[in-house]
């Protein structure tokens, strides 16, 4: 077994992920590249961010396709050689060697394996430690201090182990039990049915209420148990590829701070109050489930274009959805579900509704600083996922996946026996449904 954040020696191919941080300078990324040429590896994938390191400047994690680790260090030499350069480091290394020579031509990489997915750990946008201007605990010492803690163990997580659990203070259980009171108040009246089915269920089976902040662990626990889905902590924003990449395994990233003390009603981020309150009780819905994992497996492998697209649709569904119920119109979105303000503004008269449709809401611009103006609503969860698989169906990638259980991976279905060997399994379960329907 080698040590974790070494390069494995091999000779298959790999993809590689390689972070550097560049000064804000006229080519400064063009510099960069340059050497990656010069070390004759194919580029596969970049993202950028503000940069943590470099005031002002930008950090960069780039995906190259490497054959060993001789030739990974050789890049990093070559981009240390780089004056404006102020750091580059190794982040991981997935290996190849399952894949055969025209898949590695024809697919992109994207995670297959959940141990994929530690790959993300440190890849996040903004937030966790580091604030906005503003953020109502910026210049609260203590208060990101204490963040730092809380998102350290998030970003120490890997795969299979326990999740962190958080001893948190007396002010931040009083934060939460004004957040929690005040919107378990408003529930009865504006959330969707299948969510006010399943909260009374976390409070029974995973510590909900107004005293205590309930521990991701014991919650991601519940969930397997109810539809399979799992959360996972993360230290602030992922990119949308990475995030919605992770709902393909049935994974939810959660974070683990509270938002600030001053203003219990407002924050600019996602924190544990949102996910918690507002995500969480419906990936406990197969229905919902199911909806929030066929945007993930579309994003496998999607297109930039694409991504924007199902990233908007994940925004006008699990974030900011509505529903038709026989009482009237329902929120079932977390943006709303833990928003005081705009979860009773979204069921007035003022914002506009539309009926959910994939091809339409995949297109619309939308505020983040804001109460939404357009809604889309959903017949139900059902019929949302099934105009969701229509729209799938015109995105142009030229190949198909579909998420193993048994093995919690990702199967790509590009050659014939792959389909052929997915029909078997299809049949088989075609033979019991069969069976089944028999002795009722």
């Amino acid at each position: 077994m080698q040590a974790r954040g070494s390069v494995q020696d091999s000779t298959c191919k790999q993809r590689t992920t390689l972070f550097f941080s560049v000064r804000d300078e006229v080519g400064a990324l063009d510099k960069c590249l340059r050497a990656l040429k010069a070390a004759n590896v194919s580029m596969t994938r970049i993202e950028s961010r503000p940069s943590r390191s470099a005031d002002p400047g930008y950090d960069f994690f780039v995906d190259i396709d490497a054959s060993d680790k001789d030739l990974v260090q050789r890049v990093i030499e070559e981009i240390k050689q780089i004056k404006i350069v102020q750091d580059v480091r190794f982040i991981s290394s997935l290996g190849s060697q399952q894949l055969t020579h025209a898949e590695q031509e024809q697919v992109p990489w994207f995670p297959r394996k959940m141990t994929d997915l530690d790959t993300f750990a440190e890849k996040v946008m903004e937030m966790g430690e580091e604030l906005t201007s503003d953020h109502p605990g910026v210049n609260d010492v203590e208060y990101r201090q204490r963040r730092l803690e809380i998102v350290q163990k998030a970003k120490a997580y890997r795969t299979g182990q326990p999740l962190p659990r958080i001893e948190y203070t007396d002010q931040e259980k009083e934060t939460w039990k004004q957040v929690y009171t005040r919107l378990h108040e408003m529930y009865p009246k504006y959330a969707c049915r299948e969510f006010l089915h399943v909260f009374p269920l976390l409070e029974q089976n995973c510590a909900y209420g107004p005293d205590e902040i309930p521990q991701i662990e014991d919650i991601s626990r519940f969930l397997k148990d109810c539809t399979g889905f799992t959360l996972r902590p993360v230290m602030g924003l992922l990119t949308p590829r990475d995030f919605l990449n992770s709902l393909a395994f049935r994974v939810f990233h959660s974070t683990q701070y509270i938002r600030h003390h001053s203003d219990p009603y407002y924050t600019p981020e996602p924190d544990c109050c949102h996910e918690l309150l507002g995500h969480v009780p419906l990936f406990a819905d197969p229905n919902f489930a199911e909806l929030a994992q066929e945007i993930g497996l579309a994003s496998l492998g999607a297109s930039e274009d694409d991504i924007e697209k199902l990233a908007t649709i994940f925004w006008f569904t699990a974030e900011f959805g509505l529903c038709r119920e026989d009482e009237g119109i329902r929120a079932y979105g977390a943006g709303l579900l833990s928003s005081f303000g705009e979860l009773e503004y979204a069921l007035t008269e003022a914002p506009e509704k539309h009926s959910f449709d994939p091809s339409k809401t995949a297109l619309q611009k939308y505020p983040i600083t804001q109460y939404q103006p357009i809604y889309f609503v959903a017949d139900s969860f059902r019929d949302a996922t099934a105009k969701l698989r229509d729209f799938n169906a015109t995105m142009r990638r030229p190949f198909q996946v579909r998420y193993n259980p048994y093995t919690q991976s990702i199967e790509v279905l590009n050659s014939k026996d792959k389909v052929h060997h997915f029909a078997r399994s299809i049949s088989n379960e075609m033979q019991l449904l069969t069976s089944a329907l028999e002795l009722i």
